[in-house]
């Protein structure tokens, strides 16, 4: 058996993980790498494997970093049922075609800008290509075949698998897959991406008591996050502050899947308890519209918590407007308003969608606060302003960043480094290796020195990085 790296190792996004058997080829995951040129150009490369040769796909999620190749492996030659988890499909039935409609747009936007600059230099340049269309991603949906939590499926006559709850965003899940061998059975599991304990809306990680190979996320795995009542304390100060001390915006660039949610829930909750009055929200992304009408038929995931909530909400009146914005001509008509709005609108890293209008409209004036609640990755816009960029350039121009930058990582929907070592101190023995995924280099190698303490064979492997065993 053989498992190459093709994502997500030494780095955060671009998850896939070819495995070969010598019987058959499957992926885990197919996703997207995202963050600036070079994510880029790795997206464009071809393959390092013939797609018509991989029998199916197992995807974790439905984040774009681990599902946002799918139209693309498809649109390549790939023709096998793609695996997942019912809400995940159902997600993707939103995603996928979004992200290929960002794709055409991007497009568009630099084939103008291409063509401006033929006009000056009076020479033509090549046309530039969406990754996929919008017609690529209708017929992936196609591929998708989708199952429940705890119920095992058998791909192949040699591999069976099962997914089980993740707790990470709607539908997330642990991979577990077993091999049959000549002479023995081989099982892996593949964490996906983790969902720290505790949290609001979703359940709890499952535990996981056994595994020959695990290859588990390190997103977090050099840190802590802070704990949920500190973090509740920063969101009502940073909002409060911003709408009542210094009369101007909130903009929250939040992934449309999950966290949105689960911001729209402590703004519902802290109103309840009083925290909060006469909040003006607007959700502008109609992927996060869908996404959580999406959530909402999927109570069944919810925890006590979350049910609570949602059965109170049911009953009783809570003074806080919400509107969900559909149109680009809604979401232009959010750039007149100077105060008194929180606008939550992706992209969560700051990288494509609706979230850069606003980014242009509000980051220039200090009355404004740009909240950032979630994993920003290197080389995208976020991870920029995070970092204290004084300008940020969006769509070819540098706009001064006047707002304060307000980073509240307790929002977090993976693990941190104390919540990966307790759910991998649960298997029962040490798997026969490790291979610590899904980080960048730093948080990988921090998560990795904490494992090998627990006596456990570890490694960080490298992007494209090929295992035998």
């Amino acid at each position: 058996m053989k498992i190459t790296f093709l994502g997500a190792a030494q780095q955060v996004t671009g998850s896939c993980y070819l495995v070969e058997t010598g019987e058959i080829k499957f992926l885990v995951d197919c996703g997207m790498f995202q963050g600036g040129k070079q994510a880029d150009q790795l997206n464009a490369q071809p393959f390092r494997f013939v797609p018509r040769d991989v029998a199916f796909v197992l995807l974790s999620h439905a984040h774009i970093d681990h599902s946002g190749l799918l139209p693309r492996l498809v649109a390549a030659g790939f023709d096998g049922p793609i695996y997942t988890t019912t809400a995940t499909a159902d997600l993707l039935q939103v995603m996928l075609p979004d992200s290929a409609h960002i794709q055409e747009i991007e497009a568009e936007r630099e084939n103008r800008r291409r063509e401006e600059k033929s006009r000056k230099k009076r020479k033509s340049s090549e046309a530039a290509v969406p990754l996929y269309t919008m017609a690529e991603a209708e017929t992936c949906l196609h591929r998708l075949a989708p199952t429940g939590y705890d119920v095992q499926i058998d791909p192949h006559p040699t591999v069976k698998c099962r997914f089980r709850d993740a707790g990470h965003i709607l539908g997330s899940a642990i991979v577990e897959v077993w091999l049959k061998g000549k002479t023995k059975q081989t099982k892996l599991v593949f964490s996906g991406d983790l969902g720290q304990p505790d949290r609001p809306i979703l359940r709890d990680p499952t535990v996981i008591e056994d595994a020959d190979i695990l290859l588990v996320e390190s997103t977090y795995g050099d840190r802590l996050h802070k704990d949920m009542s500190s973090t509740v304390e920063e969101l009502v100060h940073a909002i409060n502050d911003t709408l009542h001390r210094k009369k101007g915006n909130v903009i929250i660039p939040a992934f449309a899947v999950g966290r949105t949610q689960e911001i729209l829930y402590f703004l519902y909750d802290l109103t309840r308890q009083g925290r909060f009055k006469d909040l003006n929200i607007y959700v502008d992304s109609p992927m996060a519209t869908k996404a959580t009408d999406i959530t909402w038929r999927h109570m069944e995931m919810f925890d006590d918590e979350a049910k609570q909530l949602t059965a109170w909400l049911a009953n009783n009146h809570v003074p806080l407007k919400l509107t969900f914005t559909g149109s680009a001509e809604e979401s232009i008509a959010l750039n007149s308003i100077h105060s008194g709005a929180i606008i939550i609108s992706a992209s969560g890293m700051c990288d494509a969608g609706r979230i850069k209008f606003h980014l242009i409209n509000n980051l220039g004036r200090k009355q404004n606060t740009i909240l950032i609640t979630g994993f920003q990755a290197q080389n995208t816009l976020g991870r920029r302003l995070v970092d204290g960029a004084k300008f940020a350039r969006i769509y070819g121009k540098d706009i001064p960043v006047h707002a304060e930058i307000y980073t509240i990582g307790g929002f977090s929907a993976h693990a941190d480094q104390s919540a990966l070592l307790h759910w991998l101190k649960q298997f029962n023995s040490p798997p026969t290796h490790t291979f610590v995924v899904h980080g960048e280099a730093h948080a990988a190698q921090a998560l990795a020195d904490n494992i090998r303490k627990m006596d456990w064979e570890v490694t960080v492997p490298n992007l494209g990085e090929s295992v035998i065993f």
